[in-house]
């Protein structure tokens, strides 16, 4: 159990901009008070050491598409439903995330993310990952590539609809996906961009004229990158060909090794680079359990051998961003830092929660994680209490 005053220490940190070495971040009352190196100080007397000497300290992971886990659906959206899920996330090295729907029945869908705000306003817990707001995906969405998103409950790209939505998540909404090529849908990435939501593209077969004209509207992220998009084609580069190509967007990666093989995490990695790559589970209810069926929203969904289908269609993941981070690294070669930034630093900045997530600074939320050079997941801290690892409670 971590106490009072608390030092972690180990080989080396990377604070979300800069490494140290030899870090000593002394942690108290669930925050960090301070971060230095070794060299420059010395441990403050009378505080319980807790020592990673092979690994690298971190930010803890924020997973912005993430739809449930244990058992449980984020579209629940009650208490117990949220804590389970928080729990197991915390257990793998995620602090924070966006609660994620799926396309239902609009008053389903509104009755959903009012009872995430609601959830949401509530102070964090203290072993369960916390939800910083909603991902919409869906009901925008494009007919030819839904995936498994319900056909019967898709919308044309509608400002007041959305309005409904946003406010009835009591403006919580940080993150939407949308099919750019749909009617109205550049009108609508303007709208909500206005209102401070962040336009994903996805589940999309929009040509790259669609798909520029909806970066110039001001959507400025993708979607589980290759899947539900239009496949490139040298002629007509399509969306997927222009999310790859652009600077300015994020790009979002289910690093699985079943939604997209390792020479497609190349390609992605070398397109997007430090900067704009970033990892996501897309994880449903089955995550952290066994195979068997489960729900996805309102889908039903057999889970085998990591596989989650409905209709014999992917529907969702059981992965955990400790590992995407390390298939990541195995299938790219990137160094450890350049991955963390995938699942701290981008996301965060995408979201607009810099201040909240993705960093580590002397005064915020001591919520951090431990781990080794392949990217395998040493520790997990939550405010100062170690939640995984050796001796967590």
């Amino acid at each position: 159990m971590i106490q009072r005053l608390t030092t972690i220490t180990a080989r080396r940190l990377f604070d979300g901009s800069h490494l140290v070495d030899h870090p000593i971040v002394a942690v108290e009352d669930g925050r960090i008070a301070s971060i230095s190196a070794r060299a420059e100080s010395a441990v403050p007397p009378g505080a319980q050491i807790v020592d990673f000497p092979d690994a690298t300290l971190a930010p803890a992971f924020f997973d912005i598409h993430i739809h449930g886990a244990v058992g449980h659906d984020a579209m629940e959206a009650t208490p117990d439903a949220l804590a389970a899920m928080g729990r197991f996330l915390a257990s793998h090295g995620t602090a924070n995330f966006l609660a994620t729907t799926v396309t239902a029945p609009l008053d389903a869908t509104l009755g959903a993310v009012s009872g995430l705000a609601r959830l949401i306003a509530q102070p964090p817990a203290g072993d369960a990952a916390r939800p910083l707001g909603i991902h919409l995906e869906g009901p925008f969405l494009s007919h030819l590539k839904r995936g498994v998103q319900p056909a019967e409950h898709l919308l044309a790209p509608d400002i007041a609809v959305f309005d409904r939505l946003f406010e009835a998540a009591e403006g919580q909404v940080r993150l939407m996906t949308l099919a750019p090529e749909l009617p109205g849908a550049a009108e609508l990435t303007a709208h909500a961009t206005g209102r401070g939501v962040c336009v994903s593209l996805g589940h999309s077969n929009a040509t790259a004229a669609e798909t520029r004209a909806a970066i110039a509207a001001g959507a400025t992220s993708a979607t589980h990158t290759f899947n539900a998009m239009r496949a490139l084609d040298h002629r007509e580069p399509g969306i997927l060909g222009t999310v790859l190509a652009g600077d300015s967007l994020f790009a979002e990666l289910i690093c699985d090794g079943i939604h997209s093989m390792p020479e497609m995490t190349k390609i992605w990695w070398r397109a997007k680079g430090p900067e704009r790559a970033i990892l996501v589970t897309d994880a449903m209810s089955a995550a952290g359990m066994p195979d068997g069926e489960y729900r996805l929203g309102g889908l039903t969904v057999q889970v085998a051998n990591g596989r989650a289908m409905s209709g014999g269609v992917l529907a969702g993941s059981v992965l955990t961003l400790d590992r995407a981070l390390q298939n990541f690294l195995a299938f790219t070669g990137a160094t450890l830092e350049q991955g963390l930034r995938l699942l701290t630093v981008n996301p965060a900045r995408l979201a607009g929660l810099g201040a909240e997530a993705g960093s580590l600074a002397s005064g915020g939320a001591a919520n951090l994680v431990a781990v080794g050079p392949d990217g395998t997941l040493a520790a997990s801290f939550l405010s100062g209490r170690l939640v995984s690892g050796p001796h967590a409670a």
